[in-house]
């Protein structure tokens, strides 16, 4: 758990994606506090089912990264 913020509360995370096992980074939206959503991977263009949480100091509590159905 950690603590990021950058221009408009959006936070780079990197991780591995679920399909191509690749390192990749998106911004999450830190002025909303839970959310979930699909996004390709930027490598291997798989859907991608994320969803994340901040608690209420802003720190990012919770990521997920799954295969979509998963």
């Amino acid at each position: 758990i950690y603590r990021m913020w950058m221009d408009d509360q959006l936070n780079e995370h990197e991780f591995m994606c679920p399909y191509c096992w690749e390192n990749i980074s998106m911004l999450l939206d830190a002025s909303v506090r839970s959310q979930s959503y699909v996004e390709d991977c930027e490598v291997c263009c798989n859907p991608i089912q994320v969803s994340y949480e901040y608690d209420y100091q802003g720190y990012l509590s919770r990521f997920d990264a799954v295969r979509l159905g998963q």
